[in-house]
């Protein structure tokens, strides 16, 4: 009976054991049987569950391509450190400029060049003490070299100018640092990844800064004047400084010439004061135009690019943004950005601008023109209504309320219902004040969210939102002798800001010439006759 027992219960558990086996699966490798959880699927049923996890893993991919915005940008920051990073594009619709694999190449080196470099590490330790040493003897720097970007102006031109020096480090090979303090930090997120572009405060040549200038004895373009500076001369040097601001002479500008590049390219530190968008003179020195061309085939977008990879709003700025964008933007069928900047702060409200200003969004289409006739009383269907909703930015509320009254007394023609809006009015510029440089930080960012937009002419604040949102804004043409202009705006070329101090100057010829009619894709620009501006080939 025990044996005809035991080989009942053997007869029935060796089939059971089968099934488990095959419904969990036998590992062939290690002879374990595999713990995967058993699903039962009704027959006849699709796996829809199994296309909604592919759907949603898709997604999930998806989005974080977009958040890394066609590659430009890298994965692994800590993304409660730096909300903007990973939701910005969230709140502008995807670019139509994509950044060429050389241009990613370049930055994923510049990257490593950086971690390598970058304040913290022994590199940047031995690099620095080259500039307490006596300037005698042949200097090694381990293959680390610098440039140095001195805090200066207005942030619209911190901005731009920032972004011109960081191509500049590229091209060269240099660590770009930035000096800015706790207010810099204040307002922008570290763009590179475990390491920091912030200039330690602590820097050994920081208090003698406020003393540099065109007369100072490292100057570049001093030593050019007084012929002190040669082959011989520079390989002694720790350190040069480069005076490159809008007031600078025609010695200074000699950094643009290739044989200046050549002098100065192995002195491990360049110190530099700009405020100035100088990209396109770049482009038309030799040694750096076929490396630029890889980068930029599309010439125009090279503050968009370099704009949208170093310039990421705090999250105190960032919750200036989203908090306005969700009350005041996000519902709107269309965003309308305007931007103006009178430069005489004390004419208060000119009824030549309030004219112009009109003229000009009128003219373009970009808001309708008023109703005066019976069609005022006809009530639009739900599916007529749109709403357009105008983001102004002014130090003033003067054009504002104009325009505010304006839309709200009288109906369009278009039926469109128009809501003008403000977010703040400072009364003059504050450059020092933290919280003035939040709000222009928050204003830029939030003109450059629009879906069309209008600029003041020779303003830096607007060409950074341009520049941002790879806008090709209208214009809006400075008055001359108190008259408006005709016509009152008119298209930007691209999307980059102009510079509006460019050298005129052929280093080869060693004469003037016109730089703006050199090459192709560098042109004078739309506001600033004698500025030049990156074009795409026309």
């Amino acid at each position: 009976m025990r044996i005809t027992e035991i080989l009942a219960l053997f007869m029935v558990l060796v089939p059971v054991s089968l099934v488990i086996v095959a419904m969990f699966g036998y590992d062939q490798g290690n002879g374990f049987v595999q713990a995967s959880r058993f699903i039962p699927m009704e027959p006849n049923v699709t796996s829809s569950s199994d296309d909604s996890t592919l759907q949603r893993d898709q997604e999930q991919k998806d989005s974080v391509d977009l958040s890394l915005l066609g590659g430009l940008l890298v994965s692994g920051f800590k993304k409660e450190s730096c909300l903007s990073r990973y939701q910005s594009y969230l709140y502008r619709k995807a670019s139509p400029y994509k950044p060429s694999l050389h241009l990613l190449s370049k930055l994923r080196a510049y990257e490593e060049l950086h971690k390598g470099c970058g304040p913290g590490t022994r590199s940047y330790t031995n690099a620095e003490r080259l500039l307490k040493q006596k300037q005698t003897g042949e200097i090694e720097s381990e293959g680390c070299k610098y440039v140095v970007w001195m805090s200066f102006s207005g942030l619209g031109n911190r901005i731009i100018s920032i972004a011109s020096v960081f191509l500049y480090a590229m091209l060269t090979d240099r660590v770009l640092l930035v000096e800015g303090g706790e207010q810099f930090a204040d307002l922008f997120c570290e763009p590179f990844l475990d390491t920091t572009w912030l200039l330690p405060k602590d820097f050994t040549l920081a208090s003698q800064f406020s003393g540099f200038g065109q007369n100072s004895a490292h100057c570049h373009g001093d030593m050019l004047k007084r012929k002190l500076i040669n082959e011989s001369s520079v390989s002694s040097l720790s350190h040069l400084y480069l005076h490159l601001a809008h007031d600078y002479n025609e010695h200074d500008k000699m950094f643009f010439c290739e044989e200046d590049q050549n002098l100065s390219k192995n002195v491990p530190w360049l110190i530099m004061r700009t405020n100035n968008f100088f990209a396109p003179s770049l482009f038309l020195i030799p040694s750096f135009e076929e490396e630029l061309g890889m980068m930029f085939p599309e010439k125009g977008t090279v503050f968009h690019h370099l704009g949208r990879y170093l310039f990421h709003p705090s999250n105190q700025v960032w919750g200036l943004i989203t908090r306005y964008y969700q009350a005041y933007l996000a519902k709107a069928d269309e965003r309308i950005g305007l931007q103006i900047r009178v430069f005489d702060e004390k004419s208060g409200v000119s009824p030549r601008v309030t004219k112009q200003i009109i003229s000009c969004v009128q003219n373009e289409d970009l808001l309708p023109r008023l109703s005066k006739g019976e069609e005022q009383y006809k009530q639009p269907s739900e599916e007529e209504l749109k709403l357009k909703s105008v983001l102004v930015t002014s130090l003033t509320t003067g054009y504002f309320e104009i325009l505010k009254t304006m839309y709200w007394e009288n109906p369009t023609v278009t039926r469109d219902v128009i809501g003008i809006h403000q977010p703040s009015h400072e009364g003059h510029q504050q450059t020092e004040k933290l919280m003035h440089n939040r709000k222009a930080w928050a204003e830029m960012y939030l003109l450059s969210l629009t879906d069309k937009l209008v600029i003041s002419a020779w303003s830096t604040f607007g060409y950074v939102a341009q520049g941002l949102g790879g806008l090709r804004a209208w214009i809006l043409y400075k008055q001359e002798n108190q008259t408006n202009p005709n016509p009152p705006c008119g298209r930007a070329m691209s999307p980059d800001p102009c510079f509006h101090a460019p050298p005129y100057y052929d280093c080869k010829a060693k004469k003037g010439t016109d730089t703006g009619n050199v090459v192709p894709h560098v042109r004078h620009c739309e506001d600033i006759s004698w500025g030049l501006k990156l074009v795409d080939n026309f």
